[in-house]
């Protein structure tokens, strides 16, 4: 856990000290990782047999928890345009 804080806390202070460069090429070298850590990633769940067997329930809890987060930031950004419109005496 502190590996990682500390490895986040790395990053923005390179970031910060580097704010000033052109890092033009930064977002592919960041794609580029992210790719592969969703194919390392994939290895992984593929070579895992007890995820394997249970993919059919952890696809519908997967499924449910995408549904329900999706219906929930909807309704929460419904009811903040409303609150606002409303608070500032306008119609939506």
């Amino acid at each position: 856990m502190f590996t990682i804080i500390g490895l986040m806390l790395t990053g923005m202070l390179l970031g910060y000290l580097l704010r000033k460069r052109n890092l033009h090429r930064i977002h592919t070298v960041i794609t580029v990782l992210i790719w592969a850590l969703l194919f390392i990633l994939g290895i992984e769940v593929g070579g895992n047999e007890q995820i394997i067997k249970g993919l059919h329930t952890i696809g519908i809890e997967a499924v449910i928890l995408t549904l329900g987060g999706t219906l929930g930031s909807v309704v929460a950004a419904w009811a903040l345009w409303k609150a606002l419109y409303k608070k500032k005496g306008r119609t939506a």
